[in-house]
């Protein structure tokens, strides 16, 4: 008797386990064609390295606090001036950077946690798989052995 299912694998099952989750760090390493591109990015990710640190947010305190006696002196409009342009602006942007390298590794353990969570379907799939295929061939041994007693006759009944 043939068989009754023939399983062809999911090519992606085969990717899956030839890589790993892409992290926020893997993409720090790639290396562009163009040497400007390349450049450039190396370049971007060393001054946000730096600048996203709270230590570079308490520097950016102390410079944009030096500028406050000059604005108090001026008037009210100089003082918000100076709070929306050059506290918030310089003692922000390095808070948000810190925030957002926090937010990349949360976004990172859950990116791992669902490719391990797949990993783990693809693993239990293929075991209902050889379930299956068990199945199949106990229910091929049951037809065989039927058709054996009543003659041929059991196969088109099924």
């Amino acid at each position: 008797m043939s068989k009754i299912y023939e399983y062809v694998r999911h090519p992606r099952s085969d990717e899956l386990k030839a890589q790993h989750p892409v992290k926020s760090a893997d993409l720090r390493n790639i290396n562009h064609q163009n040497p400007f591109v390349r450049l450039n990015a190396r370049f971007g990710l060393k001054i946000t390295l730096v600048v996203g640190t709270m230590w570079c947010a308490y520097v950016f305190t102390i410079i944009a606090l030096f500028a406050l006696p000059s604005a108090i002196k001026q008037g009210t409009y100089f003082v918000v001036v100076w709070l929306s342009s050059s506290f918030l602006q310089l003692v922000l942007l390095p808070i948000i950077i810190v925030g957002q390298n926090i937010q990349a590794k949360a976004a990172d353990k859950r990116a791992e946690e669902t490719y391990k969570d797949a990993e783990a379907v693809l693993k239990e799939a293929e075991e209902i798989q050889k379930h299956l295929l068990a199945q199949d061939e106990a229910i091929s041994s049951i037809v065989e052995r039927l058709e054996k007693l009543t003659g041929g006759t059991a196969a088109a009944s099924v």
